[in-house]
């Protein structure tokens, strides 16, 4: 797994949650670094691809581990 900056846990949220959580940290971050997301909602993994699109930050990873889906978004 890639090296992250931040690590977000968005376990037991449901839609849209984590990805409102993920554009609050990411504001808070410098372009380039890298947010790691953890959730538990099957939703986030089409929810964060459309994200990483309409915002121009890039998804890096996407993948599950341990039954959560995990997610690397790169800020733009």
């Amino acid at each position: 797994m890639a090296n992250f900056d931040q690590e977000l846990d968005a376990s037991g949220l449901n839609c849209p949650l984590p990805i409102l959580r993920a554009k609050k940290t990411l504001a808070g971050m410098e372009a380039g670094q890298t947010l790691r997301i953890v959730a538990t909602d099957p939703g986030s993994v089409k929810d964060f691809e459309a994200f990483a699109k309409q915002t121009g930050n890039e998804l890096l990873e996407s993948g599950e581990e341990g039954g959560k889906f995990v997610f690397m978004i790169k800020k733009a």
